[in-house]
């Protein structure tokens, strides 16, 4: 089981006191968060990609590739990589890039957004947002299996005899997750390729994340991936902690009631009683999140979005380290119970690397066989 962070990069100010930080600061701000999500012991830290304000992530290839520099250990994410609006020659080309250079901690969510003018700014109606992101999917996955692609679609010219370069690592492309909060033809789009299905379901009730994660799993038993609970599952979430439940309620309400994803909607006790937000004391985090596979079956990857709405970089900072130190590790254990060892564990760069090596035998030791079993002649 995997946790980590991932950030919207938005600039918000400060609710408490007026200010917000430069974008300077907020990209640097997010290069610490990073780092510290390492030094505490998470496993993922994954970066949104937005192209308009108050967003400052417009480059996610960039924020990884200095992040991988400072890392060792950090599998390294997008929250949404725009298979929409961006051209999937280019995504093959800049994420085998960043994968060799973090030696294979890469993987990637394939969103289409959730700001509508970004589709006309990169030349494309966001009435084709569907096809766009079917068509463009598609090609990237040959694009990442195919040495010479001939191709021809509706959205973007034709490739005749095309090589993306570099080649992914040891032959493995990254591993794709298909990051949705409403849509089951992206949940199909998943169990067809046999590849993740990021629910991030900060926004909406369980009974909704239940009926997309259910579909998706049935889908890639169907396609012949493997069992629907080897289907691999990843969430969102958030919370906001403090050693008294109280206190966390009156810290964090101010930014609640302003953020930019939510605020100036239902009050905060209703948004927690409706969705995964969880605000209270770090054992009150770890008993809400213990409950998720109760609604999506034992899952891979949970992710949290701690550092939006303005609120400062020290808080953020000890927020991750409640999340290292109490909630991760207690939901490790809580998590492991009862979980059936043929459930797979969160796709890596080496696990895979492992499973062709071995495909590649067997393929070698069946062609052997034939052999042998032809004869001389």
């Amino acid at each position: 089981m995997q946790f980590g962070v991932f950030s919207v990069g938005d600039v918000t100010p400060d609710p408490t006191t007026g200010r917000a930080p430069s974008e300077a600061e907020r990209i640097q701000a997010m290069v610490t968060i990073a780092l510290k999500a390492e030094e505490v012991g998470l496993d993922v830290f994954a970066t949104g990609e937005h192209h308009n304000p108050p967003f400052v992530p417009s480059s996610p290839t960039t924020l990884l590739g200095y992040i991988a520099a400072r890392t060792e250990r950090l599998v390294l994410s997008t929250a949404t990589t725009l298979i929409t609006t961006n051209d999937p020659v280019k995504i093959a080309e800049d994420y085998t890039m960043l994968q060799h250079l973090a030696d294979g901690r890469v993987d990637l969510m394939m969103g289409r957004g959730n700001t509508g003018p970004v589709y006309p700014w990169f030349g494309y109606d966001i009435r084709d947002g569907m096809s766009l992101a079917i068509e463009h999917y598609a090609l990237l996955h040959r694009l990442w299996r195919e040495d010479v692609v001939d191709w021809q679609g509706t959205h973007r010219s034709s490739l005749q005899g095309f090589t993306s370069t570099p080649r992914p690592l040891d032959g493995v492309p990254p591993f794709v997750w298909h990051g949705s909060i409403r849509s089951p033809e992206i949940a199909e789009q998943a169990a067809f390729y046999g590849d993740g299905f990021f629910h991030n379901n900060i926004f909406w009730p369980l009974r909704h994340t239940e009926q997309l994660v259910e579909l998706y799993r049935r889908r890639f038993e169907h396609y012949g991936h493997g069992g629907a609970d080897q289907a691999i599952v990843g969430l969102g979430g958030q919370f906001f902690a403090r050693p008294r439940s109280q206190d966390a309620v009156r810290e964090f309400r101010p930014y609640y009631d302003v953020a930019p994803v939510y605020g100036h909607g239902p009050s905060l006790e209703d948004f927690t009683r409706e969705t995964p937000l969880t605000v209270g004391s770090p054992q009150q985090v770890i008993e809400r999140y213990a409950t998720m596979r109760d609604h999506v079956g034992d899952y891979q990857r949970q992710l949290f979005l701690i550092d939006h709405a303005g609120l400062p970089l020290a808080t953020v900072l000890d927020q991750l380290e409640i999340l290292g130190g109490e909630v991760a590790p207690a939901l490790r254990r809580e998590l492991a119970r009862g979980r059936p060892p043929h459930v797979p564990d969160a796709p890596t760069h080496a696990s895979r690397k492992a499973d062709a090596d071995a495909a590649a035998r067997d393929v070698l030791s069946g062609a052997g066989r034939a052999a042998r079993s032809a004869g001389p002649g």
